[in-house]
């Protein structure tokens, strides 16, 4: 049984909200999504390597919460709640220099409040490359007549929103 709120938001909404942020900087890109879990790919290159040319571990991190954020937002009515980021941890067990990362997140727990989901980054052979896990909080958002909006921008100090609502 799926745990998502509204199951017309698949892949194209996810990689349509990864525009214009960070993930997109980063190459990510939603390329699966079953009843209870989201993966996206990274590449691993020189906009993700650290110095010494193999993955940065806060690229892996970057992947996680973006695959965990936004899968939890698919878990929630967007008309009026939205999840944020509360804590994220990492465990990196093996280096990669090249090709793809892709990172599975599964929730753990979906409360009222409160979500939590791990992260699997594996690379192209499958091997696991970095575990992770993030908690969210569930908060209610300002909402507008022609649907869901994405506040973050302000904070960025852009004085827009975004409309995210996809037909």
């Amino acid at each position: 049984m799926p745990i998502w709120f509204d199951d017309s938001r698949g892949l194209l909404f996810l990689n349509t909200l990864n525009q214009a942020s960070l993930g997109e900087v980063l190459g990510i890109v939603f390329v699966a999504m079953g009843d209870d879990f989201v993966t996206a790919s990274m590449p691993v290159n020189a906009t993700t390597h650290q110095p010494f040319g193999r993955l940065h571990g806060g690229a892996s991190v970057a992947l996680a919460e973006t695959v965990a954020s936004c899968a939890g937002a698919l878990t929630v009515n967007p008309a009026i709640h939205a999840v944020v980021g509360m804590e994220i941890n990492a465990n990196h067990i093996r280096p990669v220099s090249q090709g793809h990362v892709h990172a599975t997140a599964t929730a753990e727990a979906i409360g009222r409040t409160s979500q939590v989901w791990s992260v699997r980054i594996t690379d192209d052979a499958g091997q696991l490359v970095c575990i992770s896990r993030m908690t969210m909080a569930v908060i209610e958002i300002e909402t507008r007549s022609s649907g869901f909006y994405c506040l973050g921008n302000q904070a960025k100090g852009r004085d827009q929103s975004r409309d995210l609502s996809l037909s």
